[in-house]
């Protein structure tokens, strides 16, 4: 929590938020909701907000909602968001990008022009990209320039040239994408200069007023990509030259799927990885090095600076969890913490979905100024949770934060629902990291909950509660399967349970999700060989790409054979009888020992139709609704057991 001055701008702690989509931009500005979200991480108590890549050239542009900062016009909307962040003590950066080769650039539903430094093929987004003139170069580096000076007009303390992730200017730099005969290409001086140019320019016109930082990846991890070596020297050669008040680094490249998963790393990569790269380049430096890379925790990031590996660390995600973060650890109470345990779903997923950013722990962000007041209940209710999983559990703090008596009813020997699943298998244990946050809150409450209690119409009248939420979840599907009274068809939690699947396993996977995956991983490496039938494309279809790639890639490592579109209809003795989900046709595996079925889920409604004509009030949330994710389960219970308390005491 120490202070740090960089170049003459002193920032009042080493927590910083780094730029990150997040779809909030109103017209390619920063309009109400994007301001009040980064106001939100400002108020919380990070030290330095760096704000997503603003669009500066119009060759960058597409229909995702970005920010641009093409013309004076969009200075006073950036004016608002730098007053609010400096409202709250923190510091406010922007950064300048161009994605070059890494997009498909979709404008109006039409492919646009993609421009490059050279016309090297972009394998991840499969396009061939038109190599740039050098006037174009020359106006894409001069409207850089005009973008930052358009920030400094703006009150911003610094700018940020995006060199990392494959990105434009990185593109430049690499010998292998970079295949230019111009001022441009060719030594490393030449293939500098788009950057090194930029930077000159931007500092003859806002001076020292502002900081000017470069954001790289220490390693790009793709064949063709930037290494920690080059990383190293292109960090030294603009350090030495004072082009950089500071360096942020991150890992990976959007320009291949490999690559493409160290972007936005999941909870199966471990936290603070690249810090080994940071000090590398800190070692190699003048300046201050920050670092990126799965620091979703006070303790992570304390280590990391106090070993000096770096000057600041990013908790990006951290802060999307828990914008106030940085205050509770600077109140000694680093363990009312909501820890971010690196899903990857609402965040970067909704934005790989064309949605606002989120977090499924905290539905507030990204909805700061859409989301349901509490009702500050004038008369507190007697409210009666049933069911704790995250629905109920988050259920039951929404309105114990209200002011309501509540009680909650768990039918099992432990909280979690289908969260204990999801912990269970193989690199997910960190998924359980969301009821551990869930359960601290219960007990800051003084929540009432009863174990091993299942709720049935009686004890719900006798309770007499003025509200009950139903958060009874959902059971699996039987699996269908012609011949699974012969013993060779297991469910998932048979298998999670020690059932013997034999050394031959089929995972049959309905929803192409990390089901599925679980169990095939989990089956490989205790050594079964293993075949996963998934219904859609690939394994892994419903999870967001960069999960989903890695898995991909962990499940051909361990031998896994994946069949797309097929869905199981029967067994017998050692043969699995699949169906082609498009054609129809037969797929038949012969040695199959045992086929293992990861099924759709049915919502749990017999208590909702027995309270039906009691009078008393019901609320349904999560899975009880319909089966889908932690998700929508804790958006619920916070939104809908608002909402209806708030109807109660209107009532």
């Amino acid at each position: 929590m120490s202070d740090i001055t960089i170049a003459g701008l002193t920032i009042r702690n080493r927590i910083l938020s780094t730029g990150h989509q997040t779809y909030l931009a109103d017209r390619g500005l920063p309009g109400d909701d994007f301001i009040a979200y980064h106001e939100a991480r400002a108020k919380g108590g990070a030290g330095l907000i760096i704000t997503e890549a603003a669009r500066f050239h119009e060759t960058a542009l597409s229909d995702a909602p970005d920010l641009h900062i093409l013309s004076d016009d969009a200075i006073p909307a950036f004016t608002r968001l730098t007053q609010a962040v400096h409202r709250h003590g923190a510091k406010i950066i922007g950064q300048l990008s161009h994605t070059g080769r890494v997009t498909r650039r979709v404008q109006g539903g039409l492919r646009g022009i993609v421009h490059a430094p050279s016309a090297v093929p972009s394998g991840r987004f499969t396009v061939v990209p038109r190599e740039m003139t050098t006037a174009l170069v020359e106006d894409i580096v001069a409207a850089a320039i005009a973008g930052a000076g358009r920030y400094h007009r703006a009150g911003y303390d610094g700018v940020e040239l995006m060199a990392s992730h494959g990105l434009l200017f990185a593109q430049f730099l690499n010998p292998r994408v970079n295949r230019r005969t111009d001022k441009y290409g060719g030594s490393p001086e030449n293939r500098m200069r788009a950057l090194a140019d930029t930077f000159r320019g931007i500092r003859a016109v806002v001076g020292r007023d502002m900081v000017l930082g470069l954001r790289i990846s220490s390693e790009e991890l793709e064949p063709d990509g930037l290494d920690r070596d080059e990383a190293i020297d292109i960090c030294r050669i603009l350090a030495d030259a004072g082009l950089v008040d500071y360096v942020n680094t991150t890992i990976g490249s959007m320009a291949g799927l490999g690559g493409s998963i160290h972007v936005v790393p999941p909870m199966e990569i471990a936290p603070g990885y690249v810090a080994r790269n940071a000090q590398a380049i800190r070692e190699a430096i003048s300046v201050p090095v920050f670092v990126a890379g799965r620091i979703n925790d006070p303790q992570v990031g304390e280590r990391i600076i106090g070993s000096g590996q770096a000057d600041m660390v990013a908790m990006t995600r951290a802060l999307i969890t828990d914008p106030d973060l940085p205050n509770k650890v600077k109140a000694g109470q680093p363990d009312l913490v909501r820890a971010c345990i690196g899903c990857n779903q609402a965040c970067i997923g909704h934005m790989h979905a064309g949605y606002r950013i989120s977090c499924i722990q905290t539905p507030i962000s990204g909805r700061e100024l859409r989301m349901p007041a509490a009702s500050g209940a004038q008369t507190p209710k007697r409210v009666m949770v049933v069911g704790g999983g995250p629905a109920g559990l988050r259920a039951a703090i929404t309105a114990a934060e209200d002011g309501h008596v509540v009680s909650l009813h768990e039918s099992g020997p432990v909280p979690g629902g289908q969260v204990l699943l999801a912990q269970a298998l193989p690199e997910r244990a960190e998924f359980g990291g969301l009821v551990t946050n869930l359960l601290a809150e219960v007990a800051r409450h003084d929540i009432d909950i009863t174990l091993n209690s299942t709720a049935t119409r009686e004890t719900v009248l006798a309770a007499n509660p003025d509200m009950v939420i139903l958060a009874t979840g959902s059971i699996m599907l039987p699996p269908e399967v012609e011949g699974a009274g012969e013993g060779h068809v297991l469910t998932t939690e048979d298998v999670l349970k020690g059932a013997n699947t034999g050394s031959r396993v089929l995972v049959a996977d309905w929803g192409c999700d990390w089901v599925g995956i679980g169990l095939a991983m989990q089956l490989a490496g205790d050594g079964c060989q293993v075949r996963l039938a998934v219904t859609g494309t690939c394994a892994g279809e419903a999870l967001p790409p960069y999960l989903r790639n890695y898995w991909v890639g962990r499940l051909h490592e361990a031998g896994v054979q994946v069949i797309p579109f097929a869905r199981i209809y029967g067994v017998d003795d050692d043969t699995a009888y699949l169906l082609h989900a498009i054609s129809d046709q037969p797929v038949i595996c012969d040695g199959v020992d045992t086929v293992v079925v990861a099924n759709g889920r049915l919502a749990r409604t017999t208590l909702e139709q027995d309270l039906a004509g009691t009078g008393i009030p019901v609320v349904t949330v999560g899975d009880c609704n319909t089966a889908r994710t932690a998700e929508e389960a804790i958006y619920e219970g916070l939104v809908f057991t608002r909402e209806a308390l708030t109807r109660l005491g209107a009532a």
